[in-house]
């Protein structure tokens, strides 16, 4: 099983340690993309106009995207502990024992516009981009990357079921194809009132988050987006009980239905919360 993530916007860096090594990072195949994309964010963020395109122009905001301009430099950080916010808040992986955190390592695999696809292991400095950025001289970034990750992921992806979590931006840089396409299940959050269904976006994120966590939970891996279906009907009701977020806080029923394949032979996978 392979489960995709998006990255965060909020990150967590270190006062001190080692800088990036890009030599031991995994995937080693985008490293050359790697290096194109964060030379020309670095120089994007020296300028005003520059952090403003990368949706950081605020004060507040400058010393994050500076940050940036150091990613030779700036201490490194385990993907584990990088992300912040509330999908990652939900997968809580501090609270994950030796097992689970094992399978997570194993499993999990976050998108970035930065890196790529990173590991829970690898190391990497704080970071302000996102893939819905054009970069000068580059372009769009989903476009860019396309070819890279396609020959990073397609080997990766064959033969497991991959679990999308990604949001849209994040899913336009790595489509699963062919056979890989028809064990892949996209994750949709819809809250139900009065019969009426609805995405919200806050909700969505956290659940998620939960099926990520349930996927790490689970020492036998789904290999198809029944098992999966079958799965989460089963994890998720209790993991979204003892939720603590306002925005899944009283959902007293949890459904999960799975859709039939489209033309490109994926399929959602619907977490209903009523």
């Amino acid at each position: 099983m392979l489960v995709l993530l998006p990255p965060s916007q909020g990150k967590t860096g270190a006062a001190e340690g080692e800088p990036v090594d890009l030599r031991a990072l995994s995937s080693p195949g985008l490293t050359p993309t790697r290096r194109r994309v964060l030379g020309a964010a670095a120089r994007l963020s020296r300028t005003r106009a520059g952090r403003e395109a990368l949706g950081a122009g605020s004060e507040q905001l400058r010393p994050e995207a500076e940050r940036t301009t150091r990613w030779r430099t700036e201490p490194a950080v385990p993907v584990a502990e990088l992300y912040t916010g509330v999908l990652y808040d939900a997968l809580d992986l501090a609270s994950l024992d030796d097992g689970a955190r094992q399978r997570a390592d194993e499993r999990l695999l976050v998108s970035s516009a930065a890196w790529g696809a990173l590991r829970l292991d690898d190391r990497v400095p704080p970071y302000r981009l996102s893939m819905g950025v054009a970069l000068p001289d580059l372009g769009g970034l989903a476009a860019l990357w396309r070819e890279p990750l396609r020959a990073a992921l397609d080997p990766l992806a064959a033969g497991r079921l991959v679990v999308d979590c990604r949001s849209a931006d994040y899913a336009a840089a790595w489509t699963p194809r062919g056979e890989t396409a028809s064990r892949t299940a996209s994750v949709r959050v819809l809250r139900e009132s009065d019969g009426k269904r609805s995405v919200v976006s806050h909700m969505a994120k956290h659940t998620r988050g939960l099926v990520a966590r349930a996927c790490a939970l689970e020492p036998s891996a789904p290999a198809t987006p029944e098992e999966l279906r079958d799965l989460l009907a089963t994890a998720l009701p209790p993991l979204v009980r003892d939720a603590t977020a306002a925005s899944v806080r009283g959902a007293d029923e949890v459904a999960v239905e799975l859709g039939t394949p489209a033309r490109d032979r994926r399929r959602a996978l619907d977490v209903v919360l009523r």
